[in-house]
Order: C-alpha cells, then sequence, then structure tokens
C-alpha cells in the first residue's frame, strides 16, 4: 500500500469510527470550550437518522434574561439556522401561539404540556431552556417515540454550584445574623458566639445527586479542603476528588457520616419525598441541610421539625415546597435559615453558556449531527 493510499483509508477510518472529531470541528470555539469543560454529551445517532428528520421551520421563544446577555444571539441563531426558516416568538409567553406551531418541526424554548398539545405532528426537536424536566409532562406516546428533547443540564452547574458554597459559608460564619444587625443598625460583636460549626476544611460533605450540578459542588468543596462523597443512582463511578459514591439505598448510612449534605437531584418519582423525617432521623446531628435541586425532594415539615429541635445546625435554600413559599411558612422565621427564591442558576455567565449551546443544538440539528444534552425521557433527565 502507498503512503497516499494509507492515508486515505486512515481518513476513511476517522470518519466511520470517530464522527465525534467532524462534528466538534464544525462547532463554534466557544461551543467547543464548553463541551470540554462543563462534558456534554452527544446522542448515540444523528439526529438525521430520526424518522422525519427534515428541518424547515423552528420556533424560538425569546426571553429577556438572554436576549440581555448576547447582544448576537438573534443572529447567530440565524446563521445556525442556515436555509430554515426561523421564527421567533417575542411574547414573553412560555407556550407560543398555536399559528406559531403550525408547520413546526423544532422548538427553542420551554418544554410544557401546553406546548406539547399544540404542537404540530412535524415537531421533531424540543430544546428546554430549562434543566428540570417535571413540566415537560403530557407527551403522546408517539411524541415521546418521535421527539428528540435536549435542554441545559451542566450548563447552569457552576453557578448553581457557587450559590451552594456561598449558602454555606454564610451559615457557617452565622452571617445571616449580622446582615440582620446591620439592617438595623447595629455592631453587634457577641453574635460571633453563634460561629461555632468550625471551618470546612476536613469535613465531610455529602452530595446527594452526582450529575452536573452535583460535580460542581463537589469540585469545589474539594477545593476548601472538604473531605466529598456522593450517591449516584447509576453507578460507583465518580470524578477523583470525590472519595466515594454510594447508590440510592445508601442515603441514610452515608448520611450519618456527613457534616453537610447538598441535594442536587432532578425531580422524578423516586426522588419526590426522600428527605422526609426517616432521613432527617438518620442524619448527623448537627449538619448542614442545602437544597438547590427540587423543592418537593424534601418533604417541608420534616425538614422544619429537623431545624426547630436542633437535629440540623441549619439549612440553605434556593427551592421549596411550594415556590413561591407562602409567607407564613415557620422557614422564613428560622434564625438558622439562609432562603433564596429559586435564583442559583442565573448570572450573565449561566446565561450566555444556555445561548452558545442553543446556538450549537440549533446548527446540530440543521446539519443532521449528534444533538447535545438529550434527555431520558423516561428518567426525567
Amino acid at each position: 500500500m502507498t503512503l497516499c493510499s494509507a492515508g486515505r483509508l486512515l481518513t476513511i477510518l476517522t470518519m466511520i469510527f470517530v464522527p465525534s472529531l467532524a462534528h466538534s470541528e464544525s462547532a463554534s470555539p466557544a461551543a467547543q470550550t464548553l463541551i470540554e469543560e462543563l462534558n456534554l454529551t452527544e446522542s448515540t445517532k444523528p439526529i438525521a437518522e430520526q424518522a422525519g428528520w427534515n428541518p424547515k421551520r423552528v420556533v424560538v421563544m425569546l426571553i429577556p434574561a438572554l436576549v440581555s446577555t448576547s447582544d448576537n444571539f438573534e443572529t447567530e441563531l440565524q446563521k445556525a439556522a442556515g436555509d430554515v426558516e426561523l421564527v421567533f416568538d417575542r411574547s414573553g409567553s412560555f407556550v407560543p401561539a398555536p399559528e406559531l406551531l403550525i408547520d413546526t418541526d423544532g422548538v427553542i424554548g420551554f418544554c410544557t404540556p401546553s406546548m406539547l398539545r399544540k404542537a404540530d405532528a412535524r415537531l421533531l426537536w424540543v430544546h428546554n431552556y430549562s434543566v428540570g424536566m417535571e413540566y415537560c409532562t403530557g407527551a403522546s406516546d408517539t411524541q415521546l417515540e418521535d421527539i428528540v428533547f435536549t435542554n441545559n443540564k451542566r450548563l447552569s452547574g457552576p453557578a448553581i454550584a457557587e450559590h451552594t458554597i456561598a449558602m454555606l459559608m454564610a451559615l457557617t460564619h452565622n452571617l445571616p445574623a449580622y446582615q440582620r444587625a446591620q439592617g438595623e443598625g447595629k455592631w453587634q460583636r457577641e453574635l460571633s458566639a453563634g460561629v461555632t460549626f468550625g471551618e470546612l476544611k476536613g469535613k465531610t460533605l455529602l452530595v446527594v445527586g452526582l450529575g452536573g450540578i452535583g460535580t460542581e459542588i463537589a469540585w469545589r468543596a474539594h477545593g476548601l479542603g472538604m473531605r466529598v462523597i456522593a450517591i449516584r443512582r447509576s453507578s460507583h463511578e465518580g470524578p477523583d476528588y470525590v472519595d466515594y459514591v454510594g447508590l440510592t439505598d445508601e442515603l441514610h448510612s452515608m448520611a450519618a457520616t456527613a457534616d453537610v449534605i447538598a441535594n442536587a437531584l432532578p425531580l422524578t418519582p423516586e426522588t419526590t419525598g426522600v428527605f422526609d423525617k426517616a432521613f432527617f432521623d438518620a442524619v448527623k446531628p448537627g449538619a448542614i441541610f442545602l437544597s438547590v435541586g427540587r423543592g418537593k425532594n424534601t418533604i417541608t415539615g420534616d425538614l422544619i421539625a429537623a431545624l426547630e429541635s436542633g437535629k440540623l445546625f441549619g439549612a440553605g435554600l434556593d427551592v421549596t415546597d411550594p415556590e413561591p413559599l407562602p409567607a407564613g411558612n415557620p422557614l422564613w422565621h428560622l434564625p438558622n435559615v439562609i432562603i433564596t427564591p429559586h435564583v442559583s442558576a442565573t448570572g450573565a455567565d449561566a446565561n450566555r453558556r444556555q445561548t452558545v449551546i442553543a446556538v450549537e443544538n440549533l446548527r446540530r440539528y440543521v446539519a443532521g449531527e449528534r444533538m447535545l444534552n438529550v434527555v431520558d425521557m423516561s428518567r426525567g433527565y
């Protein structure tokens, strides 16, 4: 075989057995960086192999947070769409008007029951701006089989992880008490007596849900000198900075050894209400509970009881059940609780990542390539 022939053979074999190389070369530098940094995964097969693939019309729901973050979001979407008709929904509604969905084969926006009911039979791809898929319900069996669902998983992980660590630091240093004193114009050095949890170095953090968000939390906690353990549904595998990865049936035994517990779970039937009385009875006395997954992962009354009894040192909650949390709920008035209104995923950097991947997935859809962040709808993530 000549050198020239060998080179051609190598090129052919590369195209056959390493298709991801061709895809990554077509991605923008910004998208490729995110794919590598956040370990974004591709679908197992190109969307061109999905029955009915024939991109003609894509509806994009424009929301102010994304538009204000990226001045060229619409321009980049138009570029990625090529000859495919791109329709911008500027209504601000979570559901495009029925007439916009006629003959539409792709939707970038929010996946909701109403949108799925109104969708055209040609709908083949839905990209959900949200990570959570709990509102993407009501799809028919045909839609579940025919539609490829993608979302923003892992893209908000860095922002949520920083928010989680911020709540943890605030609780361990009694910052909420100082903040209340500041609001009253009081210089209260005696509040330092409430700094009793100790430093984080050497303490154990249990991450429940070692996905994109949980992994980012674990990495930051490890950087602070914490011992990190975690639970995931699928396997015992995890990154080097996680000492041990257990399965879901080890939740209570592992919680008994943790100084801090972080909920980073999605909402599925299996994860609803897992943080209940039995769980809080099992936790190590004096632990801190952080929740940035979904509010319905936790039984609110059982959490309140654990806080009021002193079993928990404190809690940092970005998600609650219900949402919004009613004004009369006892959580509002507990001094050892920090509550933020489900905003941990927000921020300019997180929004920028969402625009980059929305554009990249549109490009891949039009080109018939492997899609990023495909959701297993049977699992809900």
